[in-house]
């Protein structure tokens, strides 16, 4: 896809985006005990969810971060939207996964926002699959009994994520030797 001039904007930055499921089926995980001791958690299986949207730059630490209902066009149209009105003067390049609803038609892509797209199958190229690897590791071992708990937890873990944090999750080498190649 080609890039979009952003000529008329003061700032250019990288964003690499992605989705999330949270949910209230409980996340076994490892936790500390006493050697032999099997660890003792709360656990329910329901399948209720709502995910996360984001978006994190691994040059600035800056991030939006989304919870929404549905994983769909309609709902990444909303993201999109947001993510166009943080720092308005900025020009972003989003780099994202090949999702069905992130080619979708219906999509009007902000003027400030170009989408670029990794190889299929290739998460291993998304840092922001290391942001939801930390996110979720804060969940393990925990029972949210509603869908609001859950809200309420994910928007203070979202609140404590430090720029430096983004920086140092998602500051993968291949993005910086490509920012900075020369002939």
């Amino acid at each position: 896809m080609a890039l979009k001039s952003p000529v008329k904007y003061s700032e250019i930055n990288l964003y690499f985006q992605d989705e999330s499921r949270f949910g209230l089926f409980t996340k076994n995980g490892k936790a500390l005990t006493a050697r032999g001791v099997k660890p003792i958690c709360p656990f329910q299986q329901v399948f209720q969810s709502t995910y996360l949207f984001g978006a994190f730059s691994p040059i600035t630490g800056d991030k939006l971060l989304l919870e929404l209902p549905h994983c769909n066009a309609d709902w990444f149209q909303i993201f999109l939207d947001h993510l166009s009105n943080l720092h308005p003067n900025e020009y972003k390049i989003v780099v994202l996964d090949n999702g069905a609803f992130h080619h979708a038609k219906k999509l009007k892509i902000p003027e400030n926002i170009s989408l670029l797209f990794l190889p299929p199958y290739s998460p291993e190229l998304n840092p922001a699959e290391k942001m939801w690897a930390r996110y979720k590791r804060t969940f393990t071992n925990r029972l949210h009994k509603s869908l609001e708990q859950l809200s309420i937890f994910i928007e203070e873990v979202v609140k404590n994520t430090s720029k430096d944090t983004v920086i140092s999750t998602c500051a993968y080498n291949y993005i910086f030797e490509g920012l900075f190649w020369t002939n």
